[in-house]
């Protein structure tokens, strides 16, 4: 059983209700930011409250608890999570992925902001199947640049509306581009390589807190570059890859028809999740 808070309760998520003036579901108008936990501690916490910090500020939402109350409340939801696995007679605590909403609250003219909400839960991790960082994933274009790129909205419709063109083309997401100049995925960060040099989207991004640590990572070993990248620089990348919470660093073999280097899954990507597993397992 998994558990959350809402405006000073911990309850099991089955009993947390939201009610129906709120303006996330009256308007549309929330955030969210996810991350997961290591070894029972969140995963570079400081970085996800300041992104999440930023997202509440451009949208003009007050946060109701300070970073160290909600860093609070994250522990004693992840206690709950290891009681609960205990009951389950596991010995080892498990780990947990982490959902924060804030809503626009409920709105007396469904349309001003009053009294934004809380939502803190907590989730299963659903991990990548092993096959896809074997054989990298395919994703097919979309002509698209996300709404305040910056924040991380709740608003999603984009990729729920191209659910079934993703399935139809046989891939697992969209790659968003605009006007020859590619951004990101529906859900993670895009990555290239060149040689030596690991090159990134800078504009019209959600500045992904996996993203920046492998571009920590790969400091020693690559030339970064954070800049434009144009469509026809997928014609001679040698690898391309995403990142997220959930994927870490996951192979991108194909973008629509073209095949990305050799079509299999590269050394550079590989040494990259390597390293990304080093650090989380030492977390």
């Amino acid at each position: 059983m998994y558990h959350g808070y809402f405006n000073g309760t911990i309850a099991s998520t089955d009993q947390l209700t939201v009610g129906v003036t709120d303006l996330s579901l009256l308007r549309g108008y929330g955030l969210f930011d996810y991350f997961l936990t290591y070894n029972g501690r969140p995963f570079q916490w400081d970085w996800y409250w300041e992104r999440f910090q930023n997202s509440a500020s451009r949208m003009h939402l007050r946060l109701p608890l300070s970073k160290d109350e909600t860093y609070a409340i994250v522990m004693k939801l992840v206690e709950r999570s290891n009681e609960a696995s205990r009951k389950n007679g596991l010995a080892t605590p498990i780990d947990v992925a982490f959902r924060f909403i804030l809503t626009g609250g409920y709105s007396a003219d469904s349309i001003s902001i009053e009294k934004p909400n809380l939502l803190i839960l907590t989730e299963m991790i659903h991990p990548v199947p092993a096959v896809q960082y074997e054989q990298g994933i395919k994703v097919i274009l979309d002509d698209y640049v996300r709404d305040m790129a910056e924040v991380k909205s709740t608003d999603y419709k984009r990729v729920i509306l191209m659910a079934e063109a993703i399935r139809a083309a046989r891939a697992s997401d969209l790659l968003y581009q605009k006007g020859g100049e590619i951004s990101e995925l529906s859900r993670s960060n895009f990555f290239i390589v060149k040689g030596e040099r690991l090159i990134t989207p800078d504009k019209h991004i959600l500045h992904g807190i996996t993203r920046k640590t492998v571009i920590q990572l790969a400091q020693s070993d690559f030339q970064v570059e954070e800049r434009s990248v144009l469509l026809s620089d997928l014609y001679d990348a040698d690898e391309a890859f995403t990142t997220s919470s959930t994927k870490k660093v996951l192979p991108i073999t194909q973008v629509g028809e073209l095949t990305i280097g050799n079509g299999h899954v590269g050394p550079k990507s590989k040494f990259l999740l390597e390293r990304f597993d080093e650090l989380v397992q030492s977390w």
